[in-house]
């Protein structure tokens, strides 16, 4: 895509999801693309290539044109709950109890003021890792005590282990839970969920849930499940997480939202000093309200259908070159990330580090997630198919060149041990 289309009409060619410019990516000011090499290729943090949604970015040019740029007026927080739930009801089936809706500035704020307020040190947070590293980090940072259930390979995909998860929740106080899934892009079933919900019921548990992958189900939007839609019991128990940072590629403008279904969590944060925590300014409030607009929901179609087809070249990479290369994975059911298992190549338990100096691509390190991270990488596809094709064949052709070394080196060992001898022979035989 080059520079000057991104000022064009708002076309499906025009918005970048097809082919992308890679000057036009090197020279933006995120982190993404900023701390890469000249000669490597990101795809590392969950941010996509593409460029901002057109209705947000005509909402954000019609702001600096009015020359206000002020502080966002009370009724948008009221106009933010009315979207919001309009979208719980059409996308999700949901009709949340009105008046419970706080705007933040990002999800990873609301986690751990609701962590600070819910727990005291020692106490026990349970979630399902590998996990989304800011989660585990403010576990332990704030003094929690990490309770990890594991997220397994059972042979078709990623699959959470309810039992452990039942017999850890005995010591936790909060379920920390991260659906749809990152790292590995699982999207929990119903029926996991209500396993989740009779756990939390029995141990009497509150429930953060972060559900800000949720309009990126690449299998059809309508199949996630809000966890506080099980039940009314479960609903007073939980605070829903949301933003339109990574459905709308939006993740450096700060602005989220929680529905705050438990009362006490409730009271704790009304009576916390007014200006404490912050919140989203008028930029990030009308960019959002932009993104939940008909406008913005046609371009989240179009985004979804391109991560579909790019789901579909890594699923047949992974099925092909990746496995063959010792790179074992799932195409995932939503986000726009992937798991990948380097385990099987042998690159040791940070494969991340191996990839950018042998391969010149940038995945997140498995260390970062916590258990369960050493021997894997995540990897987001969330850019134009032929970028993500190179991305795919570097990392094919470093570990082919890694196995052809490999397979030189063991052949000369084998000829030393020989000796000349062996060689004389073999030369007469031929």
């Amino acid at each position: 895509m080059a520079l000057s289309a991104i000022d064009g009409p708002g076309t499906w060619a025009d918005e970048g999801f097809d082919d992308l410019d890679e000057k036009w990516l090197r020279s933006k000011p995120g982190i993404k693309w900023g701390l890469a090499a000249p000669d490597v290729l990101p795809c590392w943090v969950a941010d996509m290539d593409y460029p901002a949604p057109r209705p947000v970015r005509d909402a954000l040019s019609q702001l600096a044109e009015s020359g206000d740029l002020g502080y966002p007026r009370n009724d948008r927080a009221a106009l933010l709950e009315e979207k919001w739930a309009a979208r719980m009801a059409q996308r999700y089936a949901w009709s949340p109890a009105p008046g419970h809706l706080r705007v933040f500035f990002d999800l990873i704020q609301i986690v751990q003021i609701v962590t600070h307020l819910a727990t005291s040190p020692g106490d026990g947070v349970l979630l399902f890792a590998p996990a989304y590293p800011p989660f585990p980090h403010t576990v332990e940072s704030m003094g929690r005590r990490l309770l990890a259930a594991p997220v397994v390979d059972d042979g078709t995909g990623w699959s959470f282990d309810m039992e452990t998860a039942a017999d850890l929740a005995a010591q936790a106080k909060v379920l920390l839970l991260v659906n749809p899934h990152n790292p590995t892009g699982r999207r929990l079933a119903r029926t996991e969920l209500l396993a989740l919900g009779d756990i939390v019921l029995r141990h009497n548990l509150i429930v953060i849930s972060d559900e800000i992958h949720a309009d990126l189900g690449l299998a059809g939007p309508g199949d996630h499940v809000p966890f506080a839609s099980l039940s009314e019991e479960l609903a007073q128990r939980t605070l829903t997480l949301y933003s339109a940072s990574k459905s709308h590629n939006l993740g450096g403008m700060g602005c989220a939202v929680a529905h705050v279904g438990h009362t006490g969590i409730e009271r704790q944060l009304a009576d916390l000093p007014s200006h404490l925590l912050g919140g989203a300014g008028v930029a990030a409030v009308a960019a959002t309200l932009a993104s939940w607009s008909a406008e913005g929901d046609a371009w989240l179609e179009r985004c979804v259908a391109r991560l579909q087809d790019n789901r579909r070249i890594l699923g047949d990479w992974l099925a092909g070159e990746g496995a063959a290369s010792g790179v074992h994975g799932y195409p995932p059911e939503a986000t726009y990330l992937s798991w990948l298992d380097f385990r099987p190549a042998g690159l040791g338990d940070d494969p991340a580090a191996w990839l950018l100096e042998e391969a010149r691509v940038m995945l997140s390190s498995g260390l970062s997630f916590g258990p369960g991270g050493p021997g894997f990488a995540r990897l987001n596809f969330a850019t134009s198919p032929g970028l993500l094709r190179e991305i795919l064949s570097r990392i094919s052709a470093a570990l082919a060149g890694r196995a052809l070394a490999s397979r030189a080196l063991a052949s000369r060992a084998l000829d030393r041990r020989a000796g000349p001898g062996v060689a004389g022979v073999a030369g007469v035989d031929a």
